[in-house]
């Protein structure tokens, strides 16, 4: 077995074994043009390659780093071991593992999953449940080789209507991909953050993530509009066999519209008509949703469509400084307290 880090020679063999978007070569490419430390590190058995992506973030006025791999495959032995190699060599503190890997749809648990996160958990003791998990643990995904009468008879007789009701307005959704779109996609996306008052990234982001991501054939700009104003604009992921929602934005005006729960649907009959298999929605609150938290208008939106909940293995930080560990992470959870505290 060889893990070795990655170079551009590799792409194609990369691209061919990364089984989610946030681990895809363009997405390393899109975080280092931000200036931030990426690694891939690319395991060769035979003729099954196995990749993982993850990027170091340095702490301000500090000679230490936090490490951040989002999405990739359960790691083995060898792979952990690979990582806190890097991550002393990269002065992590720990580095947080959100593994893309389903433990239960639906509440019926994976029989093998569970018991492979146990075995990675007793692999080693430095592995531990996260103090502050970036990636929900739960999120929603259509199954898109069901028919389109199927999936219209499956959602909340609410969601059926509000999409009739955008199609009755006049609401048009289509796939923009144009630099006028894309500037009403920055624009209806400052509207929606200060109507909400979420932290969200600022808009060299979005610049720098839709130019690598669209130019890699992933990313994707669908708007919706009525009268030639546009209400909504979405950014979707086209991966392999499935699509993702990550980013969406909207305008307040017009909002009797109902031009999201059209967009929705209309992605969901392109994606269908290009042979996708699974949507997710990026993101669930899980079986029990608090109606007070302010994430449940996005959960209960993307219930209504009848989607299948998909619970994942979790967050986990992999510890290298275990005496800097606990400050860390009591000065991370004070300072977040402090930003919500805020907001309010």
């Amino acid at each position: 077995m060889a893990i070795r880090e990655a170079t551009p020679a590799d792409r194609d063999i990369w691209d061919k074994t990364a089984d989610h978007p946030l681990q895809s070569w363009a997405w390393g490419d899109f975080r280092r043009s931000l200036g931030i430390d990426t690694v891939r590190l690319l395991k060769q058995t035979g003729n099954s390659p196995s990749a993982c992506q993850m990027t170091f973030h340095a702490l301000p006025h500090l000679p230490l780093t936090v490490g951040y791999c989002p999405k990739s495959k359960l790691p083995d032995t060898g792979l952990l071991q690979s990582l806190k190699n890097t991550g002393i060599r990269k002065n992590a503190i720990f580095i947080q593992m959100e593994p893309d890997a389903v433990v239960s749809i639906n509440g019926k648990p994976d029989r093998k999953m569970p018991t492979a996160v146990s075995r990675m958990l007793r692999t080693d003791p430095r592995l531990r449940s996260s103090h502050r998990p970036l990636f929900p643990k739960y999120t929603f995904v259509l199954d898109l080789t069901m028919s389109e009468n199927e999936l219209l008879d499956k959602m909340h007789h609410k969601t059926r209507y509000n999409i009739r009701l955008a199609q009755k307005h006049g609401v048009i959704v289509r796939e923009n991909n144009s630099a006028d779109g894309f500037s009403h996609y920055l624009r209806l996306t400052g509207e929606t953050l200060a109507r909400q008052g979420f932290y969200a990234h600022d808009e060299k982001y979005h610049r720098m993530m839709w130019q690598y991501m669209h130019r890699a054939g992933t990313a994707r700009l669908f708007t919706a509009s009525r009268g030639g104003r546009i209400l909504t604009a979405w950014i979707i992921f086209a991966w392999k066999s499935g699509i993702y929602y990550p980013y969406g934005a909207s305008s307040r005006e017009d909002a009797g519209m109902m031009a999201p729960n059209l967009t929705l649907w209309e992605i969901v009959r392109w994606a269908k008509a290009r042979g996708y298999k699974t949507f997710d929605l990026w993101g669930a609150m899980g079986p029990n949703p608090d109606r007070r938290d302010p994430w449940y208008g996005f959960h209960r939106f993307k219930e209504g469509y009848a989607p299948d909940l998909v619970e994942f293995a979790g967050s986990f930080d992999l510890v290298l400084r275990p005496l800097i560990y606990p400050v860390y992470t009591a000065a991370d959870t004070v300072r977040w307290r402090l930003l919500k505290s805020r907001r309010r």
